[in-house]
């Protein structure tokens, strides 16, 4: 690159600035598409005393964010081709702010209603944001930057969880669930200046230096030409098949259908499993329960550098194995769920992080990594969201925890061995 004063010089140093920034939005912008999911659930048992909700209804705050995930996907794929990816995130935020108010509004109604938009505001951002990686990120970087995101996703959920309940005990509970828009206020706000400074840095002269570059930003720091920085302008698009046409997308999304239904399944019942299994209160096991969420932030950020090193079919065998280790480790030895939960939550982590490392590596242009995004996550929440009720199912119909445990090792089994197959051919 060169390192000349004036223009250029300014120009690629902004754009340095550029490529910093954008992680850091992500970041605030993922605190979001998490977080809004679980908030209710520290405050459920005041929300059910003050609106006489049942606990099928009350259940219901959790299956239909997910459903959302699965349903409302080819609404997400089109609003993001329709307005551009920058203007999706935007807009994703502002629909998650307006469920996040709806929802707060003491009444049953608006409570599943809010729950229902917050569903489709982050359904639009899970589709949008593994695109604005793979179009804006290096490929040296995507990887770690996927981690991040990955990562904040748990972190916004750890962040709601412990905060949600002191706060309802001060003001009440619809003041602890409305109070999260905050967050979605403070991610608009940073994805807005990001997206403002970006166009500046790139400038707005006709000089062949300043023109807008369409390729990823760290592309255009590693040249120093002229020559390259007009040839960014006009990248080769390459068309492909629909993903449903390709029997690698369909593996991908079975992989991610088995990462989410494991994710899901577990997530809702290992409070009650604690409790049947090992006598925890009801206190104790949902405290006990966040160290699998917890756990998850190690496995997004470790699997970005294993990815530098190894192929993504070795690490998802990798992660499968370790995934094992909870259902497995459960059924013959709950005792020892510290453990368990430990070696489950880093991996289920690392498991969405290697997928969606594996859909960015292996599109070759935007397009296509908004309909393959789209198509693996919205099959894949799918099958995750049947997660809850298939062990819940189970284990009324059972009794025991058993059966509800082998199902979920068939889940992880499927992400080992379809993914693994489905990622052979990518580096």
């Amino acid at each position: 690159m060169t390192s000349g004063t004036g223009k250029s010089g300014t120009v690629q140093t902004g754009l340095r600035g550029a490529a910093w920034l954008l992680p850091a939005a992500i970041v605030l912008v993922a605190l979001n598409f998490r977080g809004p999911i679980v908030a209710p659930a520290p405050v459920i048992g005041d929300v059910r005393a003050d609106l006489g909700m049942t606990a099928t209804v009350a259940g219901l705050l959790t299956t239909i964010p997910v459903l959302c995930f699965a349903l409302a996907t080819p609404f997400a794929s089109w609003v993001i081709a329709r307005f551009t990816a920058e203007r999706a995130v935007s807009l994703s935020l502002l629909i998650v702010l307006v469920g996040t108010v709806v929802r707060s509004v003491p009444h049953e109604a608006a409570l599943l209603i809010g729950t229902a938009v917050i569903g489709i505001g982050i359904t639009i951002g899970n589709v949008v944001i593994p695109v604005v990686i793979r179009r804006d990120t290096s490929s040296e970087r995507v990887g770690l930057v996927t981690g991040v995101y990955t990562s904040a996703l748990n972190i916004g959920s750890m962040i709601t969880s412990l905060g949600t309940a002191p706060i309802a005990a001060a003001w009440g509970w619809p003041v602890a669930i409305a109070v999260w828009g905050v967050l979605a206020l403070t991610a608009a706000a940073a994805w807005t200046y990001t997206v403002g400074a970006g166009a500046a840095w790139r400038g707005t002269d006709h000089d062949p230096e300043s023109l807008p570059v369409t390729g990823p930003i760290d592309q255009v720091l590693d040249t120093g030409s002229v020559r390259t920085v007009a040839e960014q302008r006009a990248p080769v698009i390459e068309t492909l098949p629909h993903p449903a046409k390709r029997w690698v997308t369909w593996g991908l999304m079975l992989a991610f259908g088995g990462q989410a239904f494991s994710y899901y399944a577990l997530t809702a019942w290992i409070p009650t499993l604690l409790h049947d299994e090992i006598g925890f209160d009801t206190a104790s096991s949902g405290a006990s329960s966040s160290v699998f969420q917890i756990l998850a932030v190690v496995g997004a950020l470790g699997v970005p550098v294993l990815a530098s090193r190894f192929r993504p079919r070795v690490i998802i065998v990798l992660v499968a194995f370790f995934w094992l280790a909870m259902p497995l480790g459960l059924l013959v030895a709950p005792q020892l769920w510290l453990l368990w939960s430990v070696l489950g939550g880093a991996a289920q982590g690392g498991g969405i992080t290697i997928i969606f490392i594996v859909i960015v590596r292996l599109v070759s242009n935007d397009d296509d990594a908004r309909r393959m995004s789209a198509f693996v996550q919205g099959g894949g929440y799918l099958l995750g969201s049947a997660g809850p009720l298939v062990a819940g199912a189970l284990h009324g119909a059972t009794g025991g925890w058993t059966a509800p445990l082998l199902t979920v090792l068939v889940a992880v089994l499927l992400l080992g061995v379809v993914g693994s197959v489905s990622a052979r051919k990518v580096r």
